[in-house]
C-alpha cells in the first residue's frame, strides 16, 4: 500500500555565509544606513562576530571582494571609500518589492477588483447575459452550453443568444502617481524608525511600476520645511532632517507635477506620521509645533480642496496613533474626497500596493 512515513525533522548542517545569503543581509542594512556602504559593512562585520554568519572558508573579506568583482561595490583607490553601484540600488528595490508582494499574497486582503466593469482588459468574476455588441472572446462557452442544456434539454440541443453568458472585464487605465514622503524630524522620534519602511515602500512601488506597469508614471516628493522632488536613485540615500512638516508645500508641488501629466487617472499617496507644523511665506518660515496651528491647518485643508477641484484624490497613510492627529486626517480626507489608512509600519507596504493596483483599474470620467 502506498503511503507516507513521517519522522522528526532534523535540520542539516547547511553552509553558512554564502554570497547570496550575505548579499540579502547587506541590502537590508543599506536601507538603515541610508546607502552608506562602509557603515553597512561595519554592521555586517559586528553581526558576524555575534551570530557567526560566515564560516572558515568564506569570510566578510571574501564577501567584500565578491561585491567589487560582481559590480555591487566600488572602492576609491586613494581614499578607500566604498560606494554602492546602480546594480546594488536595483537589488535593494527588487528585494523591497519581493518582501512587500510576499506579504500581500499571504495576507489575502482582497482581490484588487475595481468598482467598474465592462469591456476592459482583465476578467473578473461577474457574469451577465449576452448583449448585442459584446465581443466573442467575452463569451464563457462552458457556462453558455450548460445554460442551453438546462433551458432546452440534451435531446434537442439548441444554443440561442439568451443562453450566452458573458464574462465582464475590469478596466485598466494609465495612472500618474505622486508619492509624498514626510522627512520631518518626527519620523525618527520616540525610538521608532519610520523613514526606513517609507523608503522601502517607495523603492518597491517604483520597481513594481517599472516592471509591471511601465506606461504609468511615478514621481516622488519629500517634504520637511520645504518640498522637493527626488528620483528613484535617490531613495536608498534618503534621510530624515531637522525639519518641521510643511504638508502644504508637498501637496502644492505634487499637484503641480500631476498637472503636467496627460493621463486621466491622477493620485497622490502621502506617507506621514505627524501634523502640519510649517508654512513658507515671503521667504520666511512660519512654524508651530505646539498642537494644531489654525493658520497652518486651514491652508493645508484649502490645498486638499484645490486637489479635489483638479480631480486628484489624496490617499493618506497615517503611521501615528494620536487621536487628535487622526481627527485632522479624517477632516482632510473628507474635504479632498480621498481615503485614509491608519496603518502600522509593518502593514504600510501592503496597504499602498493594494490601493495602487485597485486605483489604476478605475476609469475617471
Amino acid at each position: 500500500m502506498r503511503g507516507f512515513r513521517f519522522s522528526d525533522y532534523k535540520p542539516g548542517d547547511s553552509p553558512k555565509g554564502g554570497f547570496d545569503e550575505l548579499l540579502k543581509l547587506f541590502s537590508e542594512l543599506l536601507n538603515y544606513t541610508a546607502g552608506d556602504a562602509a557603515e553597512a559593512l561595519s554592521w555586517l562585520n559586528e553581526l558576524d562576530k555575534q551570530y557567526k554568519l560566515t564560516n572558515n572558508d568564506y569570510g566578510i573579506g571574501n564577501f567584500i571582494d565578491d561585491l567589487k568583482d560582481k559590480g555591487y561595490l566600488t572602492e576609491d583607490n586613494q581614499s578607500g571609500e566604498f560606494k554602492i553601484t546602480a546594480k546594488t540600488e536595483q537589488t535593494i528595490r527588487k528585494s523591497a518589492l519581493d518582501e512587500i508582494f510576499g506579504k500581500l499574497k499571504k495576507s489575502g486582503r482582497g482581490n484588487h477588483n475595481s468598482n467598474q466593469s465592462g469591456i476592459g482588459e482583465e476578467k473578473n468574476a461577474d457574469r451577465r447575459e449576452y448583449s448585442f455588441g459584446d465581443s466573442l472572446d467575452q463569451i464563457d462557452m462552458t457556462a453558455s452550453i450548460q445554460n442551453a442544456q438546462i433551458n432546452h434539454g440534451i435531446g434537442d440541443f439548441t444554443l440561442t443568444d439568451r443562453d450566452l453568458e458573458v464574462e465582464e472585464k475590469d478596466f485598466k487605465t494609465l495612472t500618474s502617481t505622486v508619492l509624498m514622503i514626510d522627512i520631518s524630524h518626527s519620523m525618527i522620534l520616540y525610538g521608532e524608525d519610520r523613514i526606513t519602511p517609507a523608503k522601502k515602500v517607495a523603492m518597491a512601488l517604483a520597481e513594481l511600476i517599472k516592471t509591471k506597469y511601465p506606461k504609468d508614471t511615478l514621481d516622488i516628493v519629500v517634504f520637511g520645511n520645504d518640498a522637493w522632488p527626488i528620483t528613484v536613485k535617490d531613495l536608498p540615500y534618503l534621510q530624515v532632517g531637522p525639519y518641521h512638516t510643511n504638508t502644504y508645500a508637498g501637496l502644492e508641488l505634487a499637484a503641480d507635477l500631476l498637472r503636467r501629466r496627460k493621463t486621466h487617472n491622477k493620485q497622490i499617496f502621502m506617507i506621514t506620521d505627524g501634523k502640519p507644523t510649517c508654512l513658507k511665506e515671503n521667504g520666511k518660515y512660519y512654524k508651530n509645533s505646539m498642537g494644531l496651528d489654525r493658520k497652518v491647518i486651514n491652508k493645508t485643508l484649502n490645498m486638499a480642496a484645490q486637489c479635489k477641484r483638479l480631480k486628484i484624490p489624496i490617499t493618506t497613510f497615517m503611521i501615528a496613533k494620536d487621536p487628535y492627529l487622526q481627527q485632522f486626517v479624517r477632516q482632510f480626507t473628507e474635504i479632498n474626497g480621498g481615503r485614509a489608512f491608519y496603518s502600522s509600519l509593518n502593514g504600510l507596504g501592503e496597504y499602498i500596493f493594494e490601493d495602487y493596483i485597485k486605483n489604476r483599474r478605475k476609469t475617471v470620467k
